[in-house]
């Protein structure tokens, strides 16, 4: 069958390799609605029923299948032509960007490994199971969306969407590749950028003896390198820098690596910034940024969680600074690599955090499905200079109307969070209630801009705040950070919903949205906003631009309402 290949790039641009097979395209597909097909061996069945556009969801238009259903097993297959050149005397493996939820791959019929959680990539040494000529990959995934135990984020839990949940995602919806490596190669790498000296210290594992060489350059020309022989393991370098060029908001000056390690090459980048609070300010390489965020779902019309290209995938990022936001929570998803390459590349600030919405956070013997998920996002993305903090949980003062009854849980996460990422700032769970963080953040959705100011008017003063949650958490003196407010509608239609009263037409969203803006502007004691949201998605209709991303207010003027110096910041 015709094999056409959407999404052709390289997933994930900080760690590159160029010798790699994309398998996007056509493949065999089956919705097993009994889940029954592990029993009835669809692992060595010669077809399965249906076809299926990869990396796209069934779900989606894009994916040729447009089921909407919940689809809790369905099954993919693929025959690849592999050459004696291409695999003799090198490892081979299989890598998906990311599968919802639970993963089991077969190469030739047999299984090859299993995977849990729906947001990061994973991949498995597929070596000795491939042979020169065809060789079929099938894969299973299970995605039972209202398992309390499956984090699902935004996806419907019920067979409409409703409110703030939207369609689901099933299976696959990133990248499926293959890669060829020496015997000996590098298994993955830590940066850890120095802004003052300047430098940047790698932390590498590595399979196999070999030669390392590592060689900085900046807009190409050479800035640094350094070689050491390795007989394999983990092992530490630094690799002074002859040039001093920071990663600031909107300036986002990447330097580019290339690793080689024995015959393995890899390619990647890192940005010299460094991250801090300082009282109730957040500095950016020591000076005070304030977070003109905005909260973005990561939702597409035709191709749900899924970009239909790179272009449209780096296209939010450009409306959101057009209007002159600085960064975004990416909220409720763990967004793919080749988004936050894009993130790095403007200097666009993030938070990266969990889809922890259907997760039981209440349920303490649940905790290992959530941490051990967490545990990935958080190595799959420690490197991205654009990720300035981590949230792990949002809203999680109530589960299915039941009381919080998950501080410990929460608070472990917080601090294995921290041991794993000391390098960044760490929410425990946006919103409240807080049980140990580094930021005091809220949510307010009050639509009147003097009520929502006087909340929070005395907080430079006296420390004191009329906050939410007030008689379940304590604020101790933490900075503020305002991670959700406005929600403005505009003149909604049937089924649509958004914060408060609607605006009726796009002047009274602007003056609103100025209104509120400028209130916590002024604030001293606010390190920054994040306003919801950056597009509609389906019914939640509150976004500055529609689903299909026209702007619904003059865009000129929420940049100039959103750039105007916050009282926190430091003078220019």
């Amino acid at each position: 069958m015709e094999n056409r290949i959407p999404r052709p790039e390289y997933p994930n641009p900080q760690f590159e390799r160029k010798d790699w097979i994309n398998l996007n395209g056509r493949w065999e597909f089956e919705i097993d609605r009994a889940k029954s097909g592990r029993d009835r061996k669809l692992y060595l069945a010669e077809r399965l029923n249906s076809e299926i556009t990869v990396p796209f969801c069934p779900e989606s238009r894009l994916s040729g299948i447009g089921d909407t259903d919940f689809l809790e097993c369905v099954w993919y297959r693929r025959v690849v032509s592999l050459t004696s050149e291409q695999i003799s005397g090198k490892r081979t493996f299989i890598h998906i960007g990311a599968c919802d939820y639970e993963t089991e791959v077969w190469v030739n019929g047999v299984s090859v490994g299993t995977h849990l959680g729906g947001y990061v990539h994973f991949s498995f040494d597929i070596t000795r199971r491939v042979h020169e000529g065809d060789n079929v990959i099938v894969i299973r995934a299970l995605d039972e969306t209202r398992n309390e135990r499956q984090p699902s984020g935004k996806q419907s839990d019920t067979y409409h969407s409703h409110g703030c949940l939207y369609t689901r995602t099933t299976g696959i919806w990133q990248t499926v590749w293959l890669e060829f490596t020496p015997t000996a190669y590098l298994q993955r790498f830590r940066a850890y950028p120095d802004i003052n000296t300047p430098d940047v210290t790698l932390s590498l594992d590595t399979v196999g003896a070999g030669r390392l060489t590592v060689e900085a350059f900046y807009e190409g020309r050479p800035v640094g390198a350094v070689s050491k022989d390795c007989p394999g393991g983990c092992v530490n370098v630094t690799l002074p820098l002859s040039e001093r060029h920071l990663w600031e908001a909107g300036h986002g000056r990447l330097y580019d690596l290339v690793i080689t390690y024995g015959e393995d090459k890899v390619y990647s980048y890192f940005g010299l910034r460094q991250v801090a609070l300082d009282g109730m300010k957040f500095r950016l390489n020591g000076r005070s940024v304030f977070q003109r965020t905005v909260l973005d779902q990561g939702f597409y019309p035709d191709g749900i969680y899924t970009a239909q290209d790179e272009e449209e995938l780096e296209r939010d990022i450009i409306l959101s600074m057009n209007a002159g936001f600085n960064g975004a929570r990416l909220h409720e998803k763990v967004f793919e690599p080749r988004f936050l390459y894009h993130c790095d590349r403007h200097g666009y600030l993030v938070w990266g955090e969990h889809a922890n919405w259907g997760f039981n956070h209440s349920n303490a013997a649940l905790y290992n499905y959530f941490m051990s998920e967490w545990c990935e996002i958080i190595e799959r993305d420690f490197n991205h200079p654009a990720i300035i903090g981590w949230c792990p949980f949002n809203e999680t003062w109530e589960y299915k109307r039941r009381a919080q009854q998950s501080n410990e849980m929460i608070q472990m996460i917080y601090e294995t969070t921290k041991r794993l990422d000391p390098t960044r700032i760490c929410i425990d769970t946006s919103g409240g209630i807080h049980t140990r963080t580094d930021i005091f953040d809220l949510h307010d959705y009050d639509q009147n801009a003097e009520t929502l100011a006087a909340r929070y008017d005395k907080l430079a003063e006296s420390g004191e705040m009329d906050h939410p949650f007030r008689k379940y958490q304590k604020y101790r003196g933490e900075a503020v950070f305002m991670s959700e407010y406005g929600g403005i509608g505009l003149s909604l239609g049937d089924g649509a919903w958004s914060y408060g009263n609607a605006a009726h037409s796009s002047e009274e969203l602007e003056a609103r949205y100025k209104a509120l803006t400028d209130k916590l502007l002024d604030n001293p004691a606010l390190m920054g906003f994040c306003y919801t949201q950056l597009t509609n998605v389906e019914q939640e209709q509150n976004g500055i631009y529609t689903y299909d991303r026209k702007p619904k207010a003059n865009i000129d003027f929420i940049r100039e309402v959103n750039t105007r110096r916050a009282a926190i910041e430091d003078e220019e």
